[in-house]
Parts: C-alpha cells; structure tokens; sequence
C-alpha cells in the first residue's frame, strides 16, 4: 500500500516543473512565508519541492511598466510565471492588453471564494485573475504625537486638509507605491473630480515629504517624524501589533473607503504552466489563506513574519476566531462607497502622472502657496485657484486612450507643472533667494581661490623658468 502510494506521488508530479517565475511588489515576509508554505504544499502532494524565483523590480506601478515594456519586445512571453500583488488596477490593464492566462480553479477552491465585495470583483468572471487577499486603506496616527501637539484623531480623508497640519502628515509617492495610488483614486471615487482634488491638495500641502515606498511613510508616523500617513491597512496593523493600540491608532474612513483585493494571476506565456496553476491553487487555498490571516506561530499559520491580512474565503472567519492577526470581517463591513474599479485601472497612469506633477515634483511650490493662502484666511476664491486640476475626469479618462504615447505624454505632463508653478506662484510668490546659501557659495569660491591661485601662480613661474 505505502509502495502505491509512493507511485502515485511520483506520476503526480512528472508534470510538474521544479520552480517559477514570481515578480511581485510584496515584502519580503511574503515571499518568504508563501515560498516556505508552496514548497511543503508540492512536496506533500506530488512529492517535489517546486522553489519560487522572486523578481523585484519595485513597486506596483514599477512592475506594471516592466511587465509593459517586456511584453513589447516579446509579445508570446516574457519568461516570468505570476504577478502576485499590486491590488486589481494593473491585472485588469494586463487582461485587456490579453497579456494574462486564464486558469480556472478547482470548483472546490472556486466555490469557497466571495464572488465581490462591495460591489468589486473578488475574481475575474474569465479567470485571468484572483484576489489573493484583501487590502483596506485608511490613515494610521501617532497619538503620543497628537496628544503631546494637541491635534485631533482623524476620521475622514478630508481630515488631513487642515490647515492646522501643515507638515504634520507622511505620505509616499503614488508614483512608486500601488497602495497610496489607491489611497488618492479612492478620494476622488470618494468625493468626486473637483472636490476629491481639493481634499489631495490640501493633504499635498500639508505633507512633510513624499517617500519612495509607503512603508517608510508608516515607520515615520511611528517614529513621530509626522502625526499622520496614508496606510494600507497591514502596513498600519502591523505598526499598532509591534508599538501598542495606546499608541498608534489607524482608521478607515467610513463610507469613504473601500476593501479591495489583491490579486494574483499567471502571465501570458508562462514558462512553467503547471507549477504555475498550483502555485495560485496553494495561495487559494485554505492553506494557504491561513498564513495571511493567523498570528504568528499558531498550527498552520506563518512562522517567521505576521502578514496582518484578510483573507478571501468568507467561511474561514469564523473558522479561525482568536487565532487571527486582525479581528474585522471585512465582509461584514458596510459602507456607501461603490469603487468603480474599471475607471481606476484605465486612468491608473494619468492619475500618477497628475499627481506627480501637480503635487509632488512641485511640492515646496505647493507648500510655499498653501501657507500664504492660510495665512490670508482661506479666501473661497484662492482655495478654488489652489486646488484646482488642469483637465476634468472625462479629459483624463480619453487621454488614458493615449498615454502609451510618450511624446504626447511628456507633452501633457509639461502643460501640468507648468500649470501648477503658475497658479502656486500667484498665490504664493517666487521662491526666495536662498542668502545663506549665497553665503556658502561665496566662502567655498573664496576658499578656493585662497589655495588655488597662488599654486597656478607658482606653476606659470616654473613654466616660465624652464623656458
């Protein structure tokens, strides 16, 4: 008997390769649970260890580029399995580019999995991709900080617009962060085109310093560095686990957010099909939804890194109650925000280039008119000025039709900080000449000329000398 079930073993796994592909915008703890948790799930059932080969080239926007450009040069494949990561906005772009390859899942993992979730898809109805978790955006506090500088705890997005906060908040740049990218597409879902841009322009202004990834924005709430960030929920948690809810505190705007998937999916031309499929069967499974949601150390669960994540199997909460990371069922969350997933995916690039350069590559331009319109009272008149966008939502979404187009690109991005230097520096000034660099500069060129002139001068004499 124990001979037989050795042969099956070896006949499951014969079409089965030994590793994949993987690129992805996760953290290392991922990488390093999910890889651990496939190698034992393959060796288990087809009695082979099947390794992960992690490519990193950055962060969700970052991966999408790649994956863009790669598939340009060799449209039948690029030599990578799985994009696991980076929400739903850039598998959606990839499955209308026909750059995914659909793959059903068993009906017995399919039929465990929330078909949506306030009102977004969990899955894709043809099976190019899978939530493999879920993702909430909120804002994560320091209230040490707030209590020692008297600020308030926030509630709502709009919150971190007031002006009593200026450099008070933390947040990264959308351009090099998927998260914070959701985190802005939300408030303009959330508020509407003119409004939710006044809510990013307000936030814009009061922003320390934008950072590369989000998680250091979350470190510098925690830090005290800011008061405020834009968090994706398990960034935040795991912050308020390792200080103390005491001390950190994180929110999710009500009916102004969205839980939103995180997906997985196999990419057109795969090297390695097979080993491909049973990686998202694993990361589907209650196997492997267990290492996003238990604590460390409990049976079954991570081992090395809390992952602080949702799962997308309903059932599973209940199941595991008292051995989770995080508490909420976010199925049972209810909330007035219907996130059209569509229009954030077509304008994903837009939306980062607008904020890119309206806010963020002209930020001490921004910051220098937000306080000169504070100091004046928050005139109605230069708050609209201020904050408003160069083009309106039905503009934006015709020029995402045209964005592949680099020099119409460069062309429109031009247009904007040209736009937004103008308007910032009519309510705001030019910038001041910087005296004590002036200063500086003057003492560097007069040490220099100490040093240096009399040493040409001793040249020249010596040339001189030997002629």
């Amino acid at each position: 008997m124990g001979f037989l079930i050795v042969l099956l073993m070896i006949g499951g796994s014969w079409g089965i390769e030994d590793r994949i592909v993987v690129v992805s915008p996760h953290w290392e703890g991922i990488q390093r649970e999910f890889e651990r948790g496939f190698r034992e799930y393959t060796l288990r059932r087809f009695g082979k260890e099947v390794g992960i080969e992690w490519l990193d080239v950055g962060g969700t926007s970052e991966v999408l580029r790649f994956l863009k450009s790669e598939f340009s040069k060799r449209l039948e494949g690029v030599g990578i399995d799985v994009m696991f990561g980076g929400g739903i906005d850039p598998y959606m772009e990839l499955s209308r580019l026909d750059l995914l390859q659909p793959y059903r899942l068993p009906d017995s993992l399919l039929s465990r999995i929330a078909p949506e979730i306030g009102g977004i898809p969990v899955y894709d109805p043809q099976y190019r991709w899978y939530g493999a978790t879920l993702a909430g955006f909120g804002i994560i506090y320091n209230r040490a900080v707030l209590d020692i500088i008297g600020l308030p705890e926030p509630i709502t997005w709009e919150d971190l617009g007031n002006p009593g906060l200026l450099s008070w908040v933390g947040s990264a740049d959308p351009r090099s962060s998927g998260s914070v990218h959701m985190a802005y597409e939300i408030i303009l879902q959330a508020y509407g085109w003119e409004r939710g841009w006044e809510v990013i322009t307000r936030i814009g202004g009061n922003v320390r310093a934008f950072t590369r990834g989000a998680n250091e924005s979350v470190k510098d709430v925690t830090a005290g560095e800011v008061a405020y960030g834009l968090a994706i929920d398990f960034y935040a948690w795991a912050q308020v686990n390792r200080i103390g809810p005491d001390k950190i505190g994180y929110v999710m705007p009500e009916g102004l957010t969205v839980v939103n998937p995180d997906a997985i999916a196999i990419l057109k031309g795969a090297p390695h099909p097979e080993a491909a499929g049973k990686f998202l069967e694993f990361v589907l499974s209650e196997e492997g939804q267990r290492l996003w949601m238990c604590r460390k150390g409990v049976p079954r669960g991570p081992r090395e890194y809390q992952l602080n994540r949702f799962s997308v199997l309903p059932d599973l909460y209940e199941k595991l109650r008292g051995l989770t990371a995080v508490s909420a069922n976010p199925f049972l969350r209810r909330g007035s925000l219907r996130y059209d997933a569509d229009k954030g995916s077509r304008r994903w690039r837009v939306l980062n280039d607008l904020v890119g350069a309206l806010i963020v590559d002209v930020h001490d331009d921004l910051v220098r008119a937000w306080r000169a319109v504070v100091r004046r009272g928050l005139v109605e008149e230069e708050l609209r000025l201020l904050c408003r966008p160069p083009i309106s939502e039905e503009e934006a979404l015709r020029m995402a039709d045209r964005w592949d187009d680099q020099e119409f690109r460069n062309e429109q991005m031009a247009k904007w900080r040209a736009f937004a230097r103008e308007k910032y520096e009519r309510l705001g000034g030019k910038p001041r000449p910087d005296r004590w660099g002036r200063v500086a500069t003057a003492l560097a060129l007069g040490m220099w000329a100490a040093f240096a002139l009399p040493y040409l001068g001793w040249a020249l004499r010596r040339r001189s000398l030997r002629g």
